[in-house]
């Protein structure tokens, strides 16, 4: 199965970045949201994402205007009828992608693959609300999608070796570069990823060295581009906190469980960037 026209469910952050990357690799595009503006603010985020690479000399003006071109704003779920693939890009709330995804099911063709690109909910649960188990999977496009190389495609315990091809096939067409990973509580980047900044709160916590040592030990001795408390204050301390807690509860090990000094920082409201405080001031 080719897919010519990628349908996408949110036309936020992730959604907005996601049309870019399939337009500029000449795929159609539908992108959908609930309000008009929503979907005008997504197609204007594409547009200026676009203008930015032409001045870094990575794009042409007819690049961009071609790229435009192919992506489709719309209100209405019933232009997603178009396409091949659905990727719902909704907020990360269970219950939102649920009434979502069973509404888009009932409508769209049997062949149609549905993917999502949720950080952290169950694949196998949100493909058991669908009439198609065997053709829905995870799609996991990492923030920002038009610089992030990787995709997780992720197996739900009844995805058909055909949809993980096609997807697959999809992702690369995209320039990206897909990893396989069973369904599992945070996939694979995120399960190891978010306990290893928690293990930098304990660090930090236990008074071992300052937050500036920490992260520059971890950027200069693992070549991380950012360190573990600096990224944590950009995911957002209460994200963190969040992540951690739905692990210790689904694992059952006591391996993740969330540090008490990331708790006391969350409750006091110094959750990062977003709040001015976190590990650091902004």
């Amino acid at each position: 199965m080719t897919i010519q026209t990628v349908g996408i469910i949110g036309a936020g952050t992730m959604g907005n970045g996601i049309a870019q990357a399939c337009a500029v690799a000449g795929v159609k595009v539908v992108m959908v949201d609930i309000a008009q503006a929503a979907v005008d603010k997504g197609l204007a985020t594409v547009a200026g994402s676009l203008e930015r690479l032409i001045k870094k000399d990575k794009l042409t003006a007819a690049q961009k205007d071609a790229a435009l071109a192919l992506i489709k704003g719309s209100t209405n779920y019933e232009d997603l009828k178009s396409a091949e693939l659905v990727i719902e890009a909704a907020t990360e709330n269970h219950e939102l992608k649920l009434k979502i995804l069973k509404q888009v099911d009932a409508m769209l063709a049997p062949e149609v693959i549905i993917a999502s690109n949720t950080s952290s909910i169950s694949i196998t649960q949100l493909a058991a609300a669908t009439s198609r188990p065997d053709r829905f999977i995870g799609m996991h496009f990492f923030n920002p999608v038009p610089m992030m190389a990787l995709v997780e495609i992720i197996r739900g315990y009844l995805t058909s070796d055909a949809t993980h091809d096609a997807v697959k096939a999809l992702a690369e067409r995209l320039g990206k570069s897909p990893i396989t990973v069973k369904n599992a509580p945070g996939f694979v980047v995120n399960r190891i990823l978010v306990p290893m900044i928690n293990e930098a709160f304990f660090v930090l916590a236990e008074g071992i060295a300052s937050a500036e040592d920490i992260d520059a030990g971890m950027k200069l001795g693992c070549n991380q581009p950012i360190g573990p408390l600096a990224l944590a204050d950009m995911i957002g301390l209460d994200v963190c906190l969040a992540v951690m807690e739905v692990y210790l509860e689904q694992f059952g090990d006591s391996k993740y469980r969330p540090c008490p000094l990331l708790k006391e920082m969350v409750a006091a409201g110094q959750l990062g960037r977003k709040t001015g405080r976190g590990v650091y001031t902004y």
